[in-house]
């Protein structure tokens, strides 16, 4: 049994990394390609695989938000990598539950490395769609107010990679406290608990990404689109 956030430090070329977290980061990829391919590699105009009706059903509530959120223009750009964004959350969030494994969200670098991606994403394109009218939107409503909106955009990724990653490392250790504590008597109470785990992980991978296309979306918003 690993033990829960604690992770082997490789070091590579003079950098260190948390060997565990890379594995499981690669093979969550791995799954949400593999039911990318087994999802579109017989499309039909009317589904009539359970894999394309639950990848449709993801894609068109996340389109939906991504319009609501971001405007048209938002939903162009954007629009497949907020589908691969959840579903590389909802991945690494489950994983986890799985015996001998571990999440990569449970780890807060991953965590973290997501939500700088998303924040700077943001800054990226609010500038690309409004040019230097974007840093214009810092002084607003008056020029000492730059003081509170830089402290707000560095509190995003902050509170964006804690609670992902609070609500999963949590989730996978009083799943190993049942384990040791219970004994024989642990299964009932930690098959509710994994029941609750996965409805969980799919909440935050929603929360994570509607927040993230919320950033985006105030970003690149425009009074026309």
């Amino acid at each position: 049994m690993h033990e829960i956030g604690v992770r082997e430090a490789v070091q590579i070329a003079g950098f260190t990394f948390n060997s565990q977290t890379l594995v499981m980061t690669w093979l969550s990829m791995v799954v949400v390609l593999f039911i990318g391919w087994i999802a579109t590699r017989n499309l039909k105009v009317v589904p009539t695989s359970n894999w394309q009706m639950m990848l449709e059903t993801i894609v068109e509530t996340l389109h939906a938000q991504a319009e609501e959120s971001m405007g048209q223009r938002g939903r162009g750009f954007l629009s497949m990598m907020v589908v691969a964004l959840f579903l590389f959350l909802l991945v690494s969030n489950w994983i986890g539950l799985i015996p001998t494994m571990a999440s990569p969200t449970n780890d807060l670098n991953t965590t973290l490395g997501l939500a700088l991606l998303v924040v700077v994403m943001a800054h990226v394109l609010g500038l690309y769609v409004k040019g230097m009218h974007y840093i214009g939107h810092f002084f607003q409503p008056f020029a000492p107010f730059v003081i509170i909106n830089m402290v707000e955009e560095l509190a995003k990724p902050i509170t964006l990679s804690f609670r992902l990653f609070g609500n999963i490392l949590a989730g996978e250790i009083l799943i190993h406290i049942l384990l040791i504590l219970l004994g024989n008597y642990s299964t009932v109470p930690s098959v509710i608990w994994i029941a609750f785990s996965i409805f969980i992980g799919g909440v935050q991978a929603f929360i994570f990404t509607m927040l993230s296309m919320a950033y985006i979306g105030s970003a690149i918003k425009t009074e026309d689109h």
